[in-house]
């Protein structure tokens, strides 16, 4: 079975349990991580987590990720909403991917209605909270488990 997956975050993500608790919650970014990481051991994935506030650098790691990880997800955060770049980038990933965001991105503000991702990836989770994570780690666990 395939079983390494990268779990990307974007801008600002780092400062959850600061930022916004009433939409984002009180988890810190570091018990997400753990939680994440300690749920794909369960589940006998292979799970690389990390976070950036650069457009490039996120980038990058998904170009990277082609040779490296048999899916993805992606909470791009605001880049979801202005990130041609990203979305190339995803587009030739070209393994499952899983859009991620925290909060509803659709019962907020009219600006963050517009996923520039929406359209490239697998599937996407919304407005979960940070169990959103747990979520989409099972779902890749069966996407991957489908593709054999």
């Amino acid at each position: 079975m395939n079983n390494k997956i990268i779990i990307i975050n974007g801008p600002n993500i780092n400062l959850l349990g600061e930022r916004e608790q009433s939409q984002y919650g009180s988890t810190t970014f570091d018990e997400l991580k753990k939680n994440c990481i300690n749920k794909s051991k369960e589940l006998d994935l292979v799970v690389e987590f990390v976070q950036s506030n650069i457009e490039g650098e996120l980038v990058d790691i998904i170009q990277n990720s082609r040779k490296n990880f048999d899916g993805m997800i992606i909470n791009a955060a605001a880049f979801t909403h202005t990130s041609v770049a990203i979305r190339d980038a995803l587009s030739i990933f070209k393994k499952p991917t899983i859009e991620l965001h925290i909060s509803n991105i659709y019962k907020r503000e009219e600006f963050r209605h517009k996923s520039l991702i929406s359209s490239v990836v697998t599937s996407g989770i919304f407005g979960l909270g940070v169990d959103g994570y747990i979520l989409a780690i099972i779902a890749m666990q069966n996407l991957l488990k489908n593709e054999n």
